[in-house]
């Protein structure tokens, strides 16, 4: 039975989903409150410094962590969404419920470990939300696309921005990690290395793109990390021409990707059982 096909009226787990919705949003406003030092340390000066914006030759300059706050906003804008009456029971709000409380919680919890600097296990934690992101702008492809402007927003707009993002983070994730275990960002080989990842996110990229259709949002989001990366390397230590260029030609190619990629259909293409 497709979503579509379910019960028009509220569910125990209608409101089950709603309140693990709202915890998770909860427990994720608390993970960013330590995350940008209220009740903790700043994500960049945790983990020794590690995930600092010129750690690594794929960290993002500073300005590109500014994204957080439309996703966050977006993400308390979804908790009250999915509370409506007239979205209680709709296909967005069960398709998405779930992994939406996952992702807060995965977020929140990347934030805390990074705080004990236990950067293999933000790894892991990132490498997680990055799989319940793309299920969730799958189960949103499925669909089909909103007719309602809230849900244009509220639901397409933050996920496709947060999946975006945390595709490019999940990189510099992997890198400062492999920096803080002894791996010399300096060396040439570590310029290579940092160039076949950004390779490896674009493939990412159209990859997403293929599934799921045109995304703008998505794209836009994986293109500002990139462009920042850029700008880092090309005017932050460490300095490396070759990562800043193959970087800015990652942003463009994100934008020809999506440009190129079908839009995404009107009515739903696929059931979602």
């Amino acid at each position: 039975m497709s979503i579509a096909e379910r019960t028009t009226s509220a569910t125990r787990a209608d409101r089950a989903r709603q309140v693990v919705v709202t915890l998770a949003e909860v427990f994720c406003v608390v993970g960013t409150l330590v995350g940008v030092g209220v009740i903790g340390t700043r994500v960049e000066e945790s983990s020794g410094g590690a995930l600092a914006a010129d750690a690594t030759l794929l960290a993002p300059l500073g300005p590109a962590f500014s994204i957080w706050s439309v996703v966050y906003a977006g993400l308390a804008a979804y908790t009250v969404w999915q509370w409506l009456p007239s979205v209680t029971t709709s296909p967005r709000a069960r398709a998405t419920g779930w992994l939406a409380a996952a992702s807060m919680a995965l977020n929140a919890a990347w934030l805390l470990v990074t705080q004990q600097g236990w950067l293999w296990t933000s790894v892991v934690v990132i490498l997680a939300l990055v799989l319940v992101l793309g299920l969730l702008v799958q189960r949103l492809a499925d669909l089909g696309a909103p007719s309602a402007l809230a849900e244009r927003v509220v639901v397409e707009g933050t996920f496709g921005l947060y999946l975006g993002w945390v595709c490019v983070a999940v990189c510099a994730n992997v890198t400062a990690t492999l920096v803080a275990e002894g791996v010399d960002p300096s060396s040439p080989l570590a310029d290579l290395v940092a160039v076949a990842v950004l390779v490896v996110v674009v493939g990412v990229v159209a990859l997403v793109l293929t599934r799921t259709g045109r995304r703008w949002t998505f794209a836009a989001a994986a293109a500002w990390g990139l462009a920042w990366i850029a700008v880092g390397r090309l005017t932050d230590a460490p300095h490396s021409v070759l990562v800043g260029s193959a970087a800015t030609l990652a942003g463009v190619a994100v934008v020809v990707l999506a440009a190129r990629a079908r839009p995404v259909p009107e009515q739903a293409r696929a059931q979602v059982s």
